[in-house]
């Protein structure tokens, strides 16, 4: 991106420079929020390095740095996706009939701590969390209910779900099938991302090795029956909201992702048969700049070591997809409404960095679960944004900044740096018994952590601008009382409606899927179809898996 007259550009830079001198700064540290510092001043000389054809490109072509697709939202808007989920599948059910009717554009279901853990609702340990965080689902009289009135053939559904992510997709397939839908119709997306879960989020159930083998089940099964549906989102924003920073939830998670690719070619599997079913989830936290610069730079890794290193040619394996949300770790529960502005300003960096779907915050949410009228205020800020602000008027509005290309090209160096790191470990899986990734986390937490506390960074109304005596009056959903009760009401009804030698037969069916290496999808659909529960599926691929405990870090 050189320009003409670089020494001139140079002398003039060099001429403010002095003359800002003589004025001062504030008190001040001009850093990101991860730290990195930010010159006064950005000219042509910051972005000489770089190619504008190589390294930035046009909108819809390689490295896809200014984003994926020709026309971006001059095209068509991203999806608008609320996260979703509480109490009963009823309850939840409303919640989605209710954000359908606001214009919402796709569903994304929160699943509460027993389904996440693969336990079912009357199990010992799911005591006192049945509905709390997320809908309570652990068989398929459950998900029948969950997608009642709601025709999964016309809509795109999101499922955050990690460890027992093939189990739920079963379940999802079995409930489309009782629609009279086909798998090939199906949109959607796992997040099943269990890398990150050993990095950050701390949601497993079987060891790394054993768990890796059933996402490239999932990836065969779905690259054969279900071409519309993403068998993984893989996740940067649990790194993130754990502590990272920037720079590590970029690097950590395209690294994951790498090695997801590793696994299917290992599998058999040509790049190009799954690589185009694979998308990304990121974090959009407080700094604006920073953040629009990691997501033009996650493109442009993707691509190019796809291409480079994978030797994948279909255009759709180069072009990284994801969804992004507003970072619920800078939610405040303090002077909650800010919580508004701040979304704003992290989903408006989600949209200049080109994001495919965006889930923004409710206000309340460091609270409690949202209620309805912080979950319409976070959707119409999305709309807000599509219609009013102009941003999506063209294409990579912020693409030949000197800033912002500066910081981009500075991601992909320290995404870079990484990698290096992490193989020199002997990879993803390696680096997560050697305990660096986590390390690494809590270094990067503990750094900011001391800033905040020296008010070296400033968070509106808990560090600075506080109100004494404050009373937050903002409404606050509450789980309705009896939940646990009805959930598992229902599940001792289906344990004595179903057909108990079939269950048997399913669950040994399973089991010897596992000790033999053959897709496990299958044997999970007739399990399902079966009413076998989620918890039943889970502790018999234990027995064969085992139980992942973590080695601690300090």
């Amino acid at each position: 991106m050189n320009e003409n007259g670089a020494g001139s550009v140079n002398g003039a830079k060099n001429a403010w420079a002095a003359k800002a001198s003589l004025l001062g700064e504030r008190e001040a540290r001009f850093t990101t929020v991860s730290g990195e510092p930010i010159a006064p001043l950005y000219t042509p000389d910051d972005v000489a390095r770089i190619n504008f054809l190589a390294d930035v490109g046009s909108p819809g072509e390689y490295p896809y740095t200014r984003g994926i697709h020709q026309t971006m939202y001059r095209g068509r808007l991203w999806t608008m996706r609320q996260f979703a989920g509480f109490g009963t599948p009823e309850d939840t059910n409303a919640r989605y009939r209710y954000l359908l009717g606001h214009g919402q554009t796709g569903l994304s279901v929160a699943f509460d701590l027993p389904t996440l853990m693969g336990r079912d609702c009357d199990d010992a340990v799911a005591e006192g969390e049945v509905g709390i965080c997320g809908v309570s689902v652990s068989s398929l009289a459950d998900m029948e209910v969950l997608f009642r009135g709601i025709s999964l053939r016309d809509v795109s559904t999101s499922m955050t779900i990690n460890a027992p992510a093939a189990m739920l997709l079963a379940l999802y397939v079995a409930v489309a099938e009782k629609q009279g839908a086909g798998t090939a119709q199906l949109r959607g997306t796992l997040q099943a991302d269990i890398l990150k879960e050993y990095i950050a989020q701390k949601e497993w159930i079987y060891p790394p090795r054993p768990s890796m083998r059933i996402i490239t089940d999932m990836f065969e099964y779905c690259t054969r029956e279900m071409p519309r549906w993403n068998p993984i989102s893989i996740s940067g924003y649990h790194i993130r909201e754990a502590g990272s920073t920037a720079a590590q939830e970029l690097a950590f998670t395209l690294a994951d992702g790498f090695a997801y690719v590793e696994a299917g070619i290992e599998r058999g599997m040509d790049v190009d048969s799954f690589a185009p079913q694979l998308s990304f989830f990121f974090n959009s936290h407080l700094d604006f700049f920073e953040e629009i610069a990691k997501f033009r730079a996650a493109r442009r890794i993707w691509a190019k070591r796809m291409k480079n290193k994978f030797g994948a040619k279909n255009p759709r394996s180069l072009a990284l997809r994801f969804h992004t949300q507003t970072a619920g770790c800078t939610l405040t529960a303090q002077q909650p409404e800010n919580n508004i502005v701040r979304t704003a300003f992290q989903a408006l960096a989600g949209v200049l960095g080109g994001t495919q779907s965006l889930h923004t915050n409710s206000m309340d949410e460091t609270l409690a679960l949202p209620s309805e009228k912080a979950v319409k205020i976070a959707l119409r800020t999305q709309q807000i944004i599509a219609h009013e602000t102009g941003v999506t008027n063209t294409v990579d509005p912020l693409g030949g900044s000197y800033f912002v290309e500066s910081l981009t090209r500075q991601m992909e160096e320290k995404a870079e740096s990484y990698f290096e790191k992490i193989d020199a470990l002997g990879g993803v899986i390696p680096a997560i018994e050697a305990g660096f990734f986590q390390r690494e986390i809590a270094d990067a937490a503990y750094r900011y952590q001391r800033e905040l506390d020296a008010k070296e960074k400033v968070i509106v109304g808990v560090n600075e601008f506080v109100e004494e005596g404050e009373v937050i009056s903002i409404p606050i959903l509450e789980i309705p009382a009896g939940v646990e009760a009805k959930q598992t009401e229902r599940i001792a009804a289906v344990r004595l409606s179903r057909d108990a030698e079939q269950v048997r037969r399913t669950l040994g069916e399973l089991k010897q899927a596992a000790h033999d290496g053959t897709n496990l999808m299958p044997r999970l659909l007739d399990c399902t179809r079966s009413y076998v529960t989620l918890g039943e599926m889970c502790m018999e691929l234990a027995e064969v898996f085992g139980l992942h405990q973590e080695t601690p870090v300090f």
